[in-house]
């Protein structure tokens, strides 16, 4: 008996050949990896030097270069500099942020983790502390117990001593005297 095709959701999501496939999005995480990369980058004393020196040279190229090849009138104030500067920094103030807020998420796992090993340190140390206590307290035990039977075999020489003279005293006056 040949079963019906399954259709829905009763049927297993696999590779389907669809008329619209779905196309792969991007990572989070590879998104994040770059704002990190991109603050990193713009927290670096090459990063300023590059940017001064770019800026050096917009300004001279348009100031001391000649008339028919500048693009940006020192007149108006370098206006397309300016543009381009306030661009990189609209950019840069959202991506520097999202990178912080990465480290954040790390910092706050990173706690996490510390607490909990924190935690169990101090149940480790806990048990090993309540450890040492059971051996004292068997150690101080043992060397009462060692004590008393000292004291008891001391007692019994004692006695096997009394009893030897006694006994010797009652052979010596049964015994002949020679």
């Amino acid at each position: 008996m040949a079963r019906a095709p399954k259709s829905g959701f009763e049927a297993p999501r696999g590779r389907r050949a669809t008329v619209l496939s779905r196309t792969p999005q991007p990572s989070r995480d590879r998104f994040g990896r770059f704002t990190e990369w991109i603050a990193r980058a713009m927290g670096t004393p090459t990063f300023l030097l590059i940017l001064t020196l770019f800026c050096v040279a917009w300004i001279l190229w348009n100031t001391v270069g000649p008339d028919n090849l500048r693009f940006d009138d020192a007149a108006l104030g370098f206006t397309a500099l300016t543009l381009m500067l306030s661009l990189q920094a609209s950019y840069a103030a959202p991506l520097i942020l999202l990178a912080q807020n990465r480290q954040d998420d790390r910092d706050r796992v990173q706690i996490e983790q510390d607490r909990q090993r924190a935690e169990r340190n101090l149940a480790d140390t806990e048990y090993l502390a309540r450890e040492v206590v059971a051996l004292r307290m068997a150690l101080t035990d043992m060397q009462d117990e060692v004590l008393s039977r000292d004291v008891l075999r001391q007692e019994l020489k004692t006695l096997l001593e009394r009893l030897d003279e006694r006994d010797q005293d009652r052979h010596g006056d049964d015994a002949p005297t020679s």
